[in-house]
């Protein structure tokens, strides 16, 4: 045991040295050069310098790197310093870190504050990408370099000015943000101030929730309910957009289009907020239901409904075209020539139009006399649950008219066999979209497909005599 215990001794002195040997090689061997991304405190070192790195600290989250000469203090023999991870780029060798450095340097003392509290920094420079962070009002971020992305648009629809910039905030995340509500500025180093007083809000995860949401006119909820879209009216995409990268709220309904200014978005009670510097308010009645109130030009009070959708209009929009295509189609490829001995020949074609001949009994009780004898087919109607399970569908025939005026004539129609069934639709018949009743007097078309010849007499409407439907 003494002699284990003295062979030990006798080697310990070795082992230090080798051991300070290691430790003082690792603070003089370089991991390689690097880029100062955000301007160091102290010393004051301006973002883009190039420096010797050392040491990787994945435990401490910090680089250990050099001080150059010309920013080390006069008599201080401290010649390193921590940087965290984030605000310094590893490049590799000296030169690779010059070449990047000058690439930089258009950018290198840029920085930016945000004048719009819960300003987005987003994955893609895209208003619809997915938010990465939240900018507290008077925040500083670094500007890395401009971007092309997706332009910013204002209550009237024209792009804003500024651009897409990539964009690293103090506590190291990276992603895009809008420069319309940026204060752009430059720094050489030493401490960031803010101009704006930065106020420290609380998490508010109901808003966050509620920014990261899409929110539709109510309408567009009560379409999808009833399964009835109107294309039109969807093609609009009505709704409320809290102007996050913008600090311009804005309303646009069929009914109301208006635009806030505002500062802060600043919670007034549960699941409720104002925004500051504008009469605009909103509360979450929902997860999925948001009003919005406002004053309007008569100093009254007004309270708007939107709603967050399951899906997004333009998913419903490509529903809804699709329903129409395939309704269109079963009318097509059966026909799609229909003829009827007293109303003529109606023949379709691929695209979604028609042409109809020998329709001289319906003019102009039915078909306005400017109206030309073809036109195009629009599968936008739908059908009352009590006129449904006699009917197919309805549609509406466009007609082109002379000197460009045009006419539509709405049908219920029912396909069977041996052709369709066409069921002129008075417009008292109509509610919107929806055919919610017969005629008093219902007119009854009857169009065979052109190579099944009736075998029984046609009566004066064109119709079957004894059908389920009389």
């Amino acid at each position: 045991m003494d002699m284990n215990f003295n062979a030990g001794r006798k080697y310990l002195p070795g082992l230090l040295v080798i051991f300070t040997v290691i430790i003082l090689s690792s603070c003089t061997r370089t991991l390689g050069y690097g880029m100062l991304l955000w301007a160091s405190d102290d010393p004051p070192i301006p973002s883009g310098t190039v420096l010797p790195v050392y040491i990787k600290s994945n435990i401490d989250q910090v680089w250990v790197a050099g001080i150059p000469e010309e920013y080390r203090v006069q008599g201080n023999k401290i010649d390193k310093f921590e940087i965290p991870l984030a605000k310094l780029e590893l490049i590799g060798s000296k030169k690779k870190a010059l070449q990047r450095a000058e690439e930089f340097a258009p950018y290198a003392l840029s920085y930016a504050e945000t004048l719009q509290d819960g300003l987005p920094i987003r994955e893609s420079p895209d208003n619809n990408a997915r938010r990465v962070y939240r900018l507290k009002l008077g925040e500083i971020i670094k500007i890395l370099n401009p971007v092309s992305g997706v332009a910013a648009v204002g209550t009237n629809g024209d792009p804003l000015p500024g651009g897409w910039y990539k964009v690293l905030t103090e506590d190291g995340s990276v992603g895009y943000c809008f420069s319309y509500r940026l204060r752009i500025f430059d720094h050489e180093g030493g401490s960031l101030t803010a101009e704006v007083s930065v106020e420290q809000a609380a998490d508010d995860p109901d808003l966050d929730r509620l920014l990261a949401r899409t929110w539709s006119a109510e309408s567009y909820g009560t379409m999808l309910n009833n399964r009835r879209l109107d294309l039109d009216d969807l093609r609009h995409n009505w709704g409320f957009d809290p102007g996050q990268e913008t600090g311009i709220a804005q309303i646009r309904t069929k009914d109301v289009e208006k635009s806030f200014t505002y500062t802060a978005i600043r919670s007034t009670g549960t699941r409720s907020w104002r925004f500051e510097g504008s009469v605009l308010q909103m509360e979450l009645r929902s997860d999925t239901t948001l009003a919005v109130q406002f004053t309007d030009a008569t100093g009254m009070p007004k309270t708007l409904l939107f709603v967050a959708l399951p899906t997004s209009v333009d998913d419903l929009i490509a529903q809804e075209i699709a329903r129409r295509e395939q309704l269109f189609g079963k009318i097509f490829d059966q026909g799609p020539v229909y003829s009827s001995r007293n109303y003529g020949t109606i023949t379709f074609t691929e695209d979604g139009n028609f042409t109809w001949t020998g329709n001289d009994l319906l003019i102009p009780q039915v078909i306005p006399a400017a109206a030309l004898g073809s036109g195009s087919v629009d599968m936008r109607l739908f059908v009352a649950p009590a006129l449904s399970d006699r009917y197919g569908g309805a549609f509406t025939l466009r007609f082109n008219g002379i000197n460009g005026t045009g006419a539509e004539v709405n049908f219920l129609y029912y396909l069977d066999n041996q052709g369709f069934r066409l069921e002129y639709v008075p417009p008292a018949s109509m509610d919107g979209t929806l055919v919610s009743r017969r005629a008093s007097s219902p007119l009854v078309l009857y169009f065979y497909k052109t190579e099944i010849q009736p075998s029984v007499p046609v009566d004066v409407y064109g119709d079957v005599p004894g059908d389920q439907f009389d």
